[in-house]
């Protein structure tokens, strides 16, 4: 019930990629999956969609569905009131922003429907969705992919792609996020 230490997690993932590779395959990531899923389930002729999604994809999706499941047992699983571990730094930057509720997975305060139909609440989750959605179509990937599969097989496109992603997580820590939690939006 409790994470793995970084130095069985860290291996673990490492030696992800080398298993890729042996078996013949070297894309790993989440984004792709729309393309398998519409690949799988949509009758279209379009050529973008034609292509064998079982062998390319089929055990991405297998990922991805373990990863709602894993999503959904830690939600059925944990005990009410558990909060995820931060640091009291953490903890005291985050209040700065006007947190209070550290229970549970994400902020209730801005996590939440009535949160939703709000101006920050459209910019955050919607707006937000639909630029990582975008941001992986356009980076030809998402951050797992790149991060941990492109840039162990050496790829230039990788390491810029992972670059822009660091630089804008830090773009939208210190500005993006306090402008929108402290009511500047």
């Amino acid at each position: 019930m409790q994470p793995w230490p970084w130095y069985v997690a860290g291996p673990l993932i490492g030696l992800f990629v080398p298993a890729l590779l042996l078996v013949g395959n070297r894309m790993f990531g989440i984004s792709g999956n729309l393309r398998h899923v519409c690949a799988a389930a949509l009758p279209t002729r379009a050529a973008f969609f034609q292509y064998d999604w079982r062998r390319v994809g089929g055990w991405n999706m297998a990922f991805a569905v373990g990863i709602l499941l894993g999503g959904v047992l830690v939600g059925l699983t944990m005990p009410d009131g558990a909060q995820i571990a931060l640091s009291p730094a953490a903890r005291e930057s985050i209040g700065a922003l006007g947190v209070r509720d550290f229970g549970g997975l994400v902020p209730r305060e801005f996590f939440n429907w009535s949160s939703l139909l709000t101006m920050r609440g459209v910019v955050m989750l919607v707006g937000g969705g639909v630029l990582v959605g975008f941001g992986t179509a356009y980076a030809g990937g998402c951050t797992s992919g790149h991060a941990i599969a492109g840039l162990a097989d050496f790829q230039l496109p990788s390491l810029v792609a992972v670059i822009g992603f660091f630089a804008g997580g830090l773009f939208a820590t210190w500005v993006l996020l306090p402008l929108l939690l402290r009511g500047g939006l």
